[in-house]
Order: structure tokens, then sequence, then C-alpha cells
């Protein structure tokens, strides 16, 4: 089993300017082929994170759906700003 919150943190730790203060946490989701992970960081690095018209956070939803596939499930990921 693939510990996806690793994997996401492994992700996004490097883009953030603060990365101490990055954390990733799995919650539970009501569907039972879904995985729910929040981001959460500083509003700057969320900014960051998301990118310009959400071009990097879909860059990271795809690059985590290829790890779900060994799961088979779905990945949701929702960024919060601390």
């Amino acid at each position: 089993m693939i510990d996806l919150e690793k994997v996401l943190l492994n992700l996004v730790r490097p883009i953030c300017t603060d990365k101490d203060s990055v954390m990733v946490k799995q919650m539970e989701s009501i569907n039972d082929n879904e995985i729910l992970l929040y981001v959460y960081a500083p509003s700057d690095d969320i900014a960051r994170l998301i990118g310009r018209q959400g071009n990097m956070a879909n860059s990271i939803r795809q690059m985590l759906q290829v790890a779900s596939k060994i799961e088979n499930k779905r990945i949701s990921i929702k960024f919060e700003a601390l």
C-alpha cells in the first residue's frame, strides 16, 4: 500500500517557501472509492501550489492519479491556507 500522504508531501514541499509549515492530511470520504487529501500551507504557498488558472494544482492531481491507480481509488486533493 502506498502512503499517498507522504507522496503528496514530497511533491508539494519543494514548491513552497515555508517548507516546515506544509502539512498533508488524509480525511474520511463519504465514497469508499475515494481518497480525500488536504494540503495545508500558508496562503502565499497555497497560491504558488494552485498556480495560474489552477495549472499547478491540476498537474499535482494528475501525478497523484498515477499513484492512485495501484489503489484502484479516485483521489481528491484540496488546498487550504493556514
